[in-house]
């Protein structure tokens, strides 16, 4: 639960905001605050991990998945601003 709660800090402080969890609630979603990003982030429990989708043009997603907080964070924070993706 720890684990979880730091990732969803550093996701909190890169501009992510919950949107939505599961029924079992094993999983949270957030996602960019922005208007212009498709940025989102599943923080999952039972793997004890987050991935990061995002895309780059319309049609092509990626995504990254990690398994330590301060990695989500750098990587967070090694992103373009939204204004300069556009």
């Amino acid at each position: 639960m720890e684990k979880l709660q730091a990732f969803q800090a550093a996701a909190s402080e890169g501009g992510f905001v919950a949107t939505g969890e599961s029924e079992e609630g094993t999983v949270l979603w957030l996602k960019k605050a922005t208007v212009e990003a498709e940025d989102r982030i599943c923080l999952d429990s039972l793997t004890n991990s987050a991935t990061v989708y995002w895309a780059t043009i319309p049609w092509k997603i990626n995504s990254k998945t990690f398994r330590e907080a301060s990695a989500l964070r750098a990587w967070i924070q090694s992103r373009p601003p939204v204004e300069a993706q556009l």
